[in-house]
């Protein structure tokens, strides 16, 4: 059973309950608070939400009570020509609802019982559990996916690469790519024969390996080639620096 909690206003009760952890405020007592001398009337005026109702033990047993949320609070705070209307006002934003929030109730309420705490503590860590394995299940292709590409042993070309971060959200081409990564200082911007290689810092962190081929010419002499390549950890690396983490789309990187 949803529990009730109580307040009092310059002498005058407020019941509230916390429904998935927004107040909701027994319309009636708002009413009669702000001064409306016919409160049903004021509540049908004014109140535009749904029509919320909750179970309350009265003196003539249990009755659903209407209760609203802060939207149609709000609304018979400003249709009140009552002057502590105001007052209200400022101590229900200022004071009532931030303590509500942080602790899930104002004013004074009966002790919970042992057997009360144990539910609610255990309600609790159900809900924690659960938001938990969602976001591990959620997270599980990125993690499987990333755990893959850094134990591969292939490397890619630094065009391939640009590829994969522009297909998750990253505005990168081949040629933007180069320059984005000698800026960073991941490869050598000196013009020269050691041009576009890897830094002494990649090399360290194992983000490039390169490969040398050879070209014969037609007049007979040999050319030494060499071509900067990705290794799967350097690959994994710039898909975490580069690609927007809310864009992130792993699986089309994989494809």
């Amino acid at each position: 059973m949803t529990t009730i909690n109580l307040f009092q206003f310059e002498g005058q009760q407020v019941r509230h309950v916390v429904l998935d952890g927004e107040p909701w405020f027994v319309a009636r007592d708002v009413a009669r608070v702000l001064g409306y001398s016919e409160p049903g009337r004021a509540i049908r005026q004014h109140c535009k939400g749904g029509a919320n109702h909750t179970p309350l033990q009265t003196e003539g047993g249990t009755q659903q009570a209407r209760i609203i949320a802060e939207p149609d609070v709000f609304r018979l705070i400003v249709s009140s020509k009552l002057p502590a209307a105001e007052r209200f006002e400022k101590w229900l934003f200022e004071e009532v609802l931030p303590q509500i929030r942080r602790t899930g109730a104002y004013g004074t309420q009966a002790a919970l019982s042992e057997d009360e705490i144990v539910h609610q503590a255990l309600a609790i860590t159900a809900r924690r559990v659960e938001q938990l394995e969602a976001k591990i299940t959620a997270d599980a292709p990125k993690v499987h996916f990333a755990e893959a590409v850094a134990a591969s042993p292939s490397t890619i070309l630094v065009g391939d690469l640009a590829k994969i971060l522009r297909a998750n959200g990253a505005p990168f081409g081949a040629n933007r790519l180069f320059e984005k990564l000698r800026a960073d200082g991941y490869l050598i911007r000196r013009r020269g024969s050691d041009w576009n290689m890897p830094t002494q810092k990649s090399m360290e962190l194992g983000l490039f390996e390169i490969k040398e081929s050879t070209r014969q010419h037609p007049d007979g002499h040999v050319l030494l080639t060499k071509t900067p390549k990705v290794t799967g950890k350097g690959q994994q690396y710039f898909i975490e620096k580069y690609t927007p983490r809310n864009q992130l789309d792993l699986g089309r990187a994989a494809a």
